[in-house]
């Protein structure tokens, strides 16, 4: 019997949680687990605790049940997925601090081994792909699979990311046999766009600017130019993916305002840059091309840090 297995039958009260600002990977994982738990393991009470996710992904079993606080409950088994660090579970570290047993399961190269039983599988697509690996699939209902294929699909940008393998492929194709609407999926949680969203991306084209002979595009989104667009962090999803198809372009980054003196940044590579490690160096997380931090200071001085990162491995 595998750790995994015997530490779910074991516990009696299990909380679930995944990074800040959570992605379709991370809700979709969070969810995923929920859903397999509940089918799976009878009399169990089952939490999830993550930052309300974006409309999109309320479809979602489970979506409406996410507790947005932290709560003063020592649960017998605490479970991080898709995160590569404690500082970005705000503001469940404490209740992950009191759980009777922690348990990580990740995807990201950049990870610190957290949790007293740790999963990393950073050749997998997405942590949906090692849930998956992790799940008996004949035992997969298809509310756990539609979490499990939300995630994978987002994670390697509807498949069209390095990270998508064969093995990627063939989970993809088994969790679609469990009677999922692909279209439902891809076009309402992955292209379709609010009118909010196609404002600030076109913000977002407008303020882009090349550098490094072209080899760099960055773009952002000021804490004034989002209070004018009504727009949140989630109006920002897919920005830095459109920055980075850009013709002749190596690196793409995408600041936007967290608060007055505090920036989120994302980064994507083409292949020359490793974003993961200039990621590190803030106390970020990501892949080798894929990976964000956060960084307090102003436009220009997060601009300028990023810019010399990115320069000195071109």
């Amino acid at each position: 019997m595998n750790e995994f297995i015997s530490s779910i039958e074991a516990a009696d009260s299990i909380a679930i949680t995944g990074h800040i600002h959570p992605d379709g990977d991370c809700i979709g994982s969070c969810l995923g687990l929920r859903q397999y738990i509940l089918d799976n393991f009878p009399g169990k009470t089952v939490a999830v605790y993550l930052e309300l996710p974006a409309p999109e992904f309320q479809f979602l079993s489970g979506a409406d049940s996410i507790r947005q606080e932290a709560e003063a409950v020592r649960y017998d088994l605490f479970f991080v997925l898709d995160c590569s660090s404690l500082d970005r579970i705000e503001p469940f570290i404490s209740m992950y601090e009191h759980a009777a047993k922690t348990f990580c399961i990740d995807h990201h190269i950049s990870s610190k081994g957290i949790g007293q039983e740790y999963i990393l599988k950073p050749q997998a697509s997405a942590t949906c792909e090692v849930l998956y690996e992790l799940f008996d699939p004949e035992h997969i209902s298809l509310d756990c699979a539609y979490c499990l294929y939300t995630g994978i699909v987002h994670d390697t940008g509807v498949f069209k990311h390095s990270n998508t393998t064969k093995q990627t492929m063939e989970y993809a194709g088994d969790l679609i046999s469990k009677g999922i609407n692909t279209s439902k999926v891809i076009d309402e949680t992955f292209y379709q766009k609010t009118f909010t969203q196609n404002r600030v991306l076109g913000q977002a084209l407008l303020n882009s600017c090349l550098y490094e002979d072209g080899q760099v595009i960055l773009s952002y989104l000021t804490g004034e130019e989002m209070k004018q667009l009504e727009a949140g962090s989630g109006d920002t999803n897919g920005i830095i993916d459109q920055l980075r198809v850009t013709k002749g372009v190596e690196a793409a980054v995408f600041l936007y305002a967290l608060d007055a003196d505090t920036y989120k940044v994302s980064m994507r590579s083409n292949g020359k840059v490793n974003v993961a490690a200039i990621s590190e160096e803030f106390k970020g997380g990501g892949h080798v091309r894929a990976a964000g931090f956060s960084m307090k200071a102003d436009l220009a001085k997060v601009t300028d840090t990023v810019l010399s990162r990115i320069q000195k491995q071109l």
